[in-house]
């Protein structure tokens, strides 16, 4: 009985080591920042990921009136899904919200 026990968590212990693999590599990656806030950042890996991201500072007023200053945020990412099709997400984020479009990002139904 200790020799199927063992022997089964050899099988375990190999089974698990086969399916762990190295992680992608990183092709590009590049980032930069203004003194102001704003930033620029990418990067590209061997199995098809990639990001890129900007952010620029904008001075908009609030509820009272008073300006701020917030970060408007353009960027994109792309992956391969599950059936290995290309996924692009585009995005913006602003004083209004975070906005994506793409094609696994849900609709809303539109009002008549």
């Amino acid at each position: 009985m200790k020799v199927i026990i063992v022997a089964l968590a050899f099988v375990a212990v190999a089974a698990a080591a086969a399916i762990e693999s190295e992680p992608p590599k990183i092709l590009r990656s590049e980032s930069s920042q203004t003194p102001e806030g704003g930033y620029v950042f990418g990067f590209e890996t061997e199995n098809g990921i990639a990001r890129s991201e900007t952010g620029e500072v904008k001075q908009v007023v609030d509820a009272e009136n008073k300006p701020q200053n917030v970060v408007v945020v353009r960027g994109s990412y792309t992956y391969k899904d599950n059936e290995g099709n290309v996924e692009t997400v585009n995005y913006f984020a602003d004083e209004t919200g975070f906005h994506a479009e793409g094609p696994s990002i849900p609709q809303a139904p539109s009002r008549r």
